[in-house]
C-alpha cells in the first residue's frame, strides 16, 4: 500500500542563538507565499546552539523549490547559519548492511514494503550469505564481501564502491557485526546509523547481553546512533529499555533485546529520513 504524502519543504537550521531568528525565518517563508505546517526549535543554554526544523507547504509557494537554498542564503549569512533544504517527498536511498542476524533487516524490509519508511533500498551488503533469502524475497540485490582481519582494508573498499555505485545516501548497519574503520567513515560520504544492543553508554563493545546478565541489571536497552570512529560513542538518535528479572537467562535477554533493537532502529531511520535529527557536538536534537 502506497501512502499519500503531502508535498512540503523541510528547512533545517543550526547557528548560535540570537534574537529574531524565528521571526526572520517565518517572514522569509511568508514573503514567498508559503504556509508553515510544522515548526520546532531548541536552544542549548550551555552552548548557546540554536537548532530549528521548519516544514512548509509547496502549494501556493511563489518560488521554485530548487531556488529556495539560494534565496535563503542572505539570511543564513546574517546569522552565520548552517542550513539544509529538503523536499519531504523525496525518497532516501538506503544501503543496508547485515551479517548473520536477520531480525533488524527483516523488520526494516517489511516496513519498507508497507511504505512506512519512505526509502529506496538499492542494495543489501553483507560479509556472510546468511541473509540472502530476505533479499530474494524482497527482490533486492544482495552482495557478499567476506572479510578477515587481513583483508579488511580491501573489503571496505569493495563496500564503498558498491555504496557509491548505488548512490546511497544513508547506510544502516542492521546488525552488521564489523567495526567500520575511520578510513571507511571518512570516505563513505553519507551518515551511517548503527544499532547497538545495549543502553549506551552502558556495556560498550562485545556481548553486552552477557555483560548485563553478569552485572545483574534490571533493565536492558538498545541504542541507535550515528557511527563514528569512536566505537559505540556516536551521537545518539533513539533508545529504549525493557525490564528483566532474576529468572531471565542470557538467552531471554537476547530474545527480549531483539524486539527492542527492531523498534529502536526503525524509529531512528524514520526520524533521520524525515529530517528530524540535528547533530551538534556529540549530541543530537530529535524533533518529534
Amino acid at each position: 500500500m502506497t501512502v499519500q504524502r503531502r508535498e512540503s519543504i523541510i528547512l533545517l537550521i543550526q547557528c548560535k542563538d540570537r534574537k529574531g531568528i524565528v521571526a526572520r525565518v517565518s517572514g522569509f517563508i511568508h514573503d514567498f507565499g508559503g504556509n508553515i505546517l510544522d515548526s520546532d526549535h531548541h536552544t542549548d543554554e550551555e552552548t548557546n546552539d540554536f537548532l530549528m526544523r521548519m516544514e512548509f507547504a509547496i502549494e501556493g509557494l511563489q518560488i521554485p523549490p530548487d531556488d529556495i537554498p539560494a534565496a535563503f542564503a542572505p539570511i543564513a549569512k546574517v546569522y552565520n547559519m548552517r542550513y539544509e533544504v529538503h523536499p519531504s517527498n523525496r525518497r532516501t536511498r538506503v544501503g543496508m548492511m547485515v551479517s548473520k542476524q536477520d531480525h533488524c533487516l527483516a523488520d526494516l524490509l517489511q516496513r519498507h514494503r508497507r511504505d512506512e519508511l519512505h526509502i529506496d533500498i538499492p542494495a543489501i551488503i553483507s560479509n556472510h550469505d546468511a541473509c540472502a533469502g530476505w533479499a530474494d524475497l524482497f527482490k533486492i540485490p544482495f552482495v557478499v564481501y567476506p572479510v578477515t582481519k587481513d583483508t579488511k582494508p580491501q573489503q571496505e573498499q569493495q563496500v564503498l564502491a558498491a555504496l557509491k555505485e548505488h548512490h546511497v545516501e544513508l547506510v544502516v548497519m542492521a546488525r552488521y557485526m564489523q567495526i567500520l574503520t575511520a578510513d571507511f567513515l571518512t570516505q563513505v560520504g553519507c551518515p551511517v546509523i548503527n544499532i547497538h544492543h545495549s543502553f549506551l553508554p552502558a556495556f560498550i563493545g562485545a556481548n553486552p547481553y552477557r555483560q548485563a546478565y553478569d552485572r545483574g541489571v534490571k533493565l536492558i536497552g538498545a541504542t541507535a546512533h550515528y557511527a563514528t570512529q569512536d566505537l559505540d560513542e556516536g551521537p545518539i538518535i533513539e533508545q529504549d529499555v525493557i525490564h528483566i528479572g532474576h529468572r531471565d537467562t542470557v538467552d531471554d535477554l537476547v530474545r527480549k533485546g531483539r524486539d527492542l533493537e527492531e523498534i529502536v532502529l526503525a524509529r531512528a531511520v524514520r526520524r533521520h529520513i524525515e529530517r528530524r535529527v540535528l547533530v551538534y557536538g556529540r549530541k543530537t536534537v530529535v524533533f518529534d
